[in-house]
């Protein structure tokens, strides 16, 4: 598959600063990319210099095997952008406002008409399309950014955290759409704090921390560089304190908590953990209720490589 964006040696500095340090990847036609990182990461930075919004102090970034600069107008009509922050006309109505975006690259009136509605379908706004935004829900404003977005069919999308603050109808309505659109051959870079969205939706992702790749790879590959195999939670109702305590010198156990009568285990990479405990739990005869064992999420990997202190 041939690459829609090719980032070389990116790297972006405010005077000390080094928001983007010396960053190199690709995204391949047709693929959901999830970007990913804390607050401060170098996200925005990097997006922004894709898009030639930014000066970048080194580096090259080609889109479409063109080098992308800010007058690069016949890459531009080509890619979409949906910020976090919902940009439409308070004056225009919801069928007016997609109208409007879609005319910036799309002249011919009948073809515009035609890609309006259908941007109005895939994202689930029919019944709404005479509305005017101030009579929205957040989630339906939500949908009407995504549709003024991708109305004129862009080949590559940027999605920036796309279902912040909405009900979980209006976000399966918007992820259903996304895969849509990549159903239909569109290349999508995807921001979120989300990690659930992430394994729904990525094919591969990019976790960025202090302006650097600190792990790539798809879903699995991530996970796979967690230093814990399994999480196992067990309903036990007033667990003795002495149990705990031989619990935690079980082999690759990591953590052990009891809290609200269920009792947590992290355990590091081995085999037969959950065969030790309930042969455990048996011989001592302790009585639990429900005994739940998983592998670790992305959510968990993020936490180990970023860490878990709060970013600004």
């Amino acid at each position: 598959m041939k690459n829609v964006i090719e980032v070389k040696n990116l790297t972006k500095e405010y005077k000390e600063l080094k928001a983007v340090d010396n960053l190199s990847f690709a995204v391949q036609e047709g693929e959901i990319l999830g970007l990913l990182g804390p607050n401060g990461s170098g996200k925005s930075t990097t997006i922004n210099c894709i898009l030639s919004l930014l000066n970048f102090s080194e580096g090259s970034i080609k889109i479409f095997g063109k080098e992308m600069k800010p007058d690069a107008y016949d890459i531009k009509k080509d890619i979409g952008v949906v910020f976090q922050d919902v940009a439409v006309f308070e004056e225009l109505s919801v069928y007016d406002n997609i109208d409007y975006f879609c005319g910036l690259y799309i002249k011919d009136k009948r073809v515009r008409k035609k890609y309006v509605e259908e941007a109005i379908q895939l994202v689930g706004l029919e019944e709404f399309k005479n509305f005017f935004p101030k009579k929205l829900s957040g989630g339906l404003l939500r949908r009407l950014n995504i549709a003024c977005g991708i109305a004129h069919k862009p080949k590559l999308i940027f999605l920036d955290e796309p279902t912040v603050a909405v009900d979980p109808q209006s976000r399966n309505n918007i992820l259903d759409g996304i895969k849509m659109l990549r159903d239909r051959g569109a290349t999508i870079i995807y921001t979120t704090h989300y990690m659930e969205e992430v394994e729904i939706l990525c094919d591969r992702v990019i976790i960025l921390d202090k302006g650097k790749i600190i792990a790539s790879g798809t879903n699995a590959e991530v996970k796979a560089l967690a230093s814990i195999e399994e999480k196992v939670s067990v309903e036990a109702i007033d667990l003795d304190k002495k149990y705990i305590d031989e619990i935690k010198k079980f082999k690759n156990v990591d953590e052990v908590i009891y809290n609200n009568n269920i009792l947590f285990i992290r355990y590091k990479k081995g085999k037969n953990n959950l065969d030790t405990l309930l042969d455990y739990l048996k011989e001592e005869h302790i009585k639990y209720n429900k005994i739940y064992s998983e592998r670790p999420t992305l959510n968990d990997v993020f936490l180990e490589l970023t860490g878990k202190e709060l970013r600004d």
